[in-house]
């Protein structure tokens, strides 16, 4: 924290002035966006992360919970530990539904709709912690330098990440698009992989090495698909209105079908799909769909886009 000091000579920053400019800038911000009276208090990013940590915890108590953890002691930690993750998250989960309803000018929620999400919520946790185990899986046994599922989960940034997607992803299918963002880019922050938590991903599930990765919000992944660092599953265009605004929401990333690989720098844009146990090469741009087991290198789609040309 920033501590005022005393100058040793006539120094002014002209700070009142300052402030009160903020201030100006500030209430014209709010008034633009009829706020200016009560301006709603979003989810805290600082909060949802000890959410998160708490929740992975009790997920997996004797490697990502407390050190030293005894075994007769495990479900008194998953069931207090989770206990105060949850309850953090329905506070959480109050803020987001109080901010949607300002914005969309709706009647203020209930905290017993909050409380009834964040219940839901946690119903799914056993089967997130299924989900897990296949991704832990995957990333063993697609990865020859993997000693043990241990190193996996404590050390592989890919299933960091997919840790906060499977919980983001529940999020965001329960109506709670902000809190489930805040979760995936807190993950995005610390590893470099940015998981829309809107994409759906089925089991074993391995990004290996990971940083550079993006997978947008309408992308559909399939079972055991491996990406490598630096691939992106993204949007070939943004379609408009009338009015020239972006239309939300349109399905615009790509399908991956089951046991689909794709290597390191590779660009799949738009509504394709990419068929099962298709192996997609290093560095390749692709904006056309291929059928199951397709083999496309570069080398492919430069003499494609040469026939194409031709034609």
């Amino acid at each position: 924290m920033l501590h005022p000091t005393t100058a040793s000579f006539n120094e002014s920053f002209d700070i009142p002035d300052i402030v009160q400019a903020l201030r100006d800038v500030r209430l014209t911000s709010l008034e633009q966006r009829h706020r200016r009276n009560k301006p709603p208090k979003l989810p805290s990013r600082k909060s949802l992360q000890e959410v998160v940590d708490g929740l992975s915890a009790a997920l997996f108590p004797n490697r990502l919970g407390t050190p030293g953890l005894k075994e007769e002691s495990v479900d008194y930690f998953v069931g207090y530990t989770l206990d105060a993750a949850l309850r953090e998250l329905n506070t959480q989960i109050q803020l987001e539904l109080r901010y949607s309803a300002d914005t969309g000018h709706d009647k203020t929620p209930s905290a017993e709709a909050a409380f009834n999400k964040a219940r839901a919520f946690a119903r799914t946790l056993p089967q997130i912690r299924k989900l897990l185990d296949t991704d832990l899986d995957a990333a063993f046994e697609g990865d020859p330098a993997a000693r043990s599922l241990d190193e996996v989960l404590v050390c592989y940034p890919g299933i960091s990440a997919i840790i906060n997607y499977r919980l983001a992803h529940e999020l965001h299918q329960l109506g709670l698009p902000l809190i489930a963002r805040i979760i995936s880019e807190l993950a995005h922050s610390a590893t470099g992989i940015d998981i829309h938590p809107g994409a759906a991903i089925g089991e074993g599930f391995f990004i290996d090495h990971g940083t550079g990765v993006v997978i947008g919000e309408t992308a559909v992944i399939g079972r055991h698909v491996r990406l490598y660092q630096a691939v992106t599953l993204g949007a070939k265009r943004f379609p408009t209105d009338e009015h020239g605004h972006l239309i939300k929401g349109s399905a615009r990333h790509p399908i991956l079908e089951d046991d689909v690989v794709i290597y390191a720098g590779a660009t799949i844009l738009g509504r394709i799909t990419i068929g099962a146990g298709s192996v997609i090469g290093g560095n390749v741009w692709l904006t056309r769909s291929v059928p199951p087991g397709s083999q496309v290198t570069q080398a492919k789609t430069q003499e494609h886009a040469v026939n194409e040309t031709a034609q």
